[in-house]
């Protein structure tokens, strides 16, 4: 383990208390300004209190430390060092430069992807409770000057804002609800909506927008924004193990060589390859392809599925997720194994942390991709996992 300093949770009640007041995610009704006229919105909050550990599970730990990601530093070698998204060897020229967090549609009319491989870390979220609870993607690419094209890409929601943020990255999108203005404004908030390459596929106009060469960097240099990391940045998100993690020592890991998610839309599913020992994505009954890399399928050697509550913010479905907790339930997934996880995050702008239920240490996870699935509390019970 390249770090033997990990911190983990601080067994603090107070901390617990305050995320019960949080008025950006509280799930009070929503009064905005739209048009001519004030519109009060429906909110209704999902909470399965039965997922939820006990108010003193961090006390339990034994544990006293900061919620904070470890710091992790490697050593370049020559030319090359350590991603902070996917501890992969990538070139130095990166080390310093921003993440963009692409917002991807998830339609089945939208497919297929461009360039979804090139994703470091994918997200999967309901978009809507509405259609079926249809997907959204949203894709953090730490190398994106590579792009040549990428999405189509699609309207962003608040809790993306939150998500992006935890990555100091710059979040690409085409618009979104008034809800999201606010979080527009919001000073740790750089983003560039709408305005990117119409491609002419044959599809209605929602379906033709793609980021294309060298439009990120004119974009981002228009805009004002620094193309480094920032005061906002908070550092190390995930911590990498040195060596393979294999799940199997672990006295509470079970197989995992399948598992369905409750997205009732997409039908999301991921298998484990025993060949490439990585977790292949699957969506509308077919292998996710990106044509722009010889029909490579999407596959991830990292998942992380986060069982989340949400408010809905009206008729409509729109909503935003609890994204900001503390001992709400997971799972952690990799080379055919599973354990259980609690993850916490303590604001808009740090990282989620995973800790392994079991042992309250904040958990370590294998060099590669990583998928996080935001998974509707009032689902949670329907996840399949063989």
């Amino acid at each position: 383990m390249r770090n033997k300093n990990k911190k983990c949770v601080m067994a603090c009640a107070a901390i617990l208390a305050a995320f019960t007041v949080m008025s950006a995610v509280s799930g009070n009704p929503v009064t905005e300004e739209k048009g001519s006229g004030t519109v009060t919105e429906v909110s209704m909050d999902y909470t399965a209190q039965e997922n939820v550990l006990p108010v003193n599970w961090l006390e339990m730990t034994g544990v006293d430390a900061q919620l904070l990601p470890s710091a992790q530093l490697t050593t370049p070698q020559g030319n090359l060092y350590r991603s902070e998204l996917t501890n992969e060897w990538i070139d130095i020229s990166l080390q310093n430069q921003r993440p963009v967090a692409i917002m991807v549609d998830n339609e089945k009319a939208a497919l297929p992807h461009y360039g979804l491989t090139e994703a470091d870390v994918v997200y999967e979220m309901m978009n809507s409770t509405a259609n079926g609870r249809i997907t959204r993607l949203m894709a953090i690419v730490k190398d994106w000057g590579k792009i040549t094209q990428f999405g189509n890409v699609r309207s962003a929601r608040q809790t993306n804002f939150m998500l992006a943020a935890e990555w100091n990255a710059i979040l690409c999108h085409d618009g979104g609800p008034f809800y999201i203005n606010e979080w527009v404004a919001k000073d740790y908030t750089n983003n560039l909506s709408g305005g990117f390459s119409r491609i002419n596929n044959g599809k209605k106009r929602e379906y033709t927008e793609y980021i294309c060469t060298g439009e990120l960097a004119k974009r981002i240099k228009a805009a004002g924004y620094t193309t480094e990391y920032n005061q906002y940045y908070p550092g190390q998100h995930f911590v990498f193990s040195d060596t393979e993690i294999d799940l199997s020592t672990h006295p509470a890991a079970l197989p995992c060589t399948h598992i369905v998610l409750p997205f009732p839309h997409n039908q999301t599913q991921l298998v484990y390859n025993a060949v490439t020992k990585t977790y292949d994505y699957y969506e509308y009954g077919k292998a996710h392809t990106d044509p722009l890399h010889n029909n490579a399928q999407l596959t991830f050697k990292n998942l992380l599925i986060q069982d989340t509550t949400f408010a809905q913010l009206d008729k409509g479905g729109y909503l935003i997720y609890n994204a900001m907790d503390v001992g709400r339930s997971g799972y952690y997934i990799t080379n055919g194994k599973v354990i259980q996880v609690v993850w916490a995050k303590l604001s808009e702008t740090t990282p989620t942390i995973y800790f392994d239920k079991l042992t309250g240490q904040q958990i370590e996870i294998n060099t590669g991709k990583t998928y996080v699935a935001l998974v509707p509390s009032d689902s949670w019970q329907n996840i399949v996992i063989q």
